[in-house]
């Protein structure tokens, strides 16, 4: 199996037979970077343009369901959702240019960076979750992951459509594809729960203003 292959196939890996982790609920304690500083980390880290302007999109994203989930009732603290958002592809640039697994990889610098388990749990799962799909336990990293599945490039697209760019994109092979079209399952069915919950059809919505399109 080649670099590239490896490479793909640890990103998507399946439910984790480990217990789940704690709620990933607000805390006043911990630390939510703003948008500087993220931005100040993205230069930090030699952040690519393109995946800066990709990650501002996922952030939209993210900070729009987040809002959606306060407005129903739930516990959700919109700044870290945002910060998680914007940080998801923070060691993308570095694993571009010399390998590595970015989510695990950038799951641990932002947990250095802020302290913050909760930013840093939409950073470390932002590929797949390995947990069960429950809303109310782990928003800020489902939102992430969601927000993420939804922006290819800089440019909003459908679940179906993001897929079948990554397939095409790096060339998957077919002894992989298995792996890719659970991770696509995950995030239909996550998108299906987002709709229910938030009682709004994110296909119908472009995420700058709230309005439908």
């Amino acid at each position: 199996m080649s670099a590239k292959e490896n490479t793909a196939h640890a990103a998507y890996s399946r439910r984790s037979t480990l217990p789940p982790p704690p709620p990933a609920r607000p805390a006043p304690e911990l630390f939510v970077p703003d948008d500087a500083r993220c931005a100040r980390y993205w230069k930090e880290f030699a952040m690519l343009d393109n995946v800066a302007e990709h990650s501002r999109m996922v952030a939209d994203v993210a900070t729009f369901l987040a809002r959606r989930a306060v407005k129903t009732g739930m516990d959700v603290d919109v700044p870290t959702v945002r910060a998680s958002a914007l940080l998801h592809d923070l060691a993308k640039t570095y694993c571009i240019r010399h390998g590595g697994n970015h989510s695990q990889l950038g799951g641990a610098w932002v947990m250095e960076l802020t302290g913050n388990p909760v930013i840093a749990s939409g950073v470390t799962h932002h590929v797949y979750w390995p947990f069960d799909l429950d809303l109310p336990r782990y928003f800020p990293p489902l939102a992430v992951l969601y927000a993420d599945k939804r922006v290819n490039h800089n440019r909003l697209v459908s679940i179906e459509d993001r897929f079948d760019d990554l397939i095409v994109r790096y060339g998957i092979p077919l002894n992989i594809q298995d792996s890719i079209n659970e991770t696509k399952r995950q995030a239909l069915e996550l998108e299906q729960l987002l709709c229910d919950t938030l009682e709004v059809d994110l296909n119908a919505c472009d995420f700058d203003s709230g309005r439908l399109v």
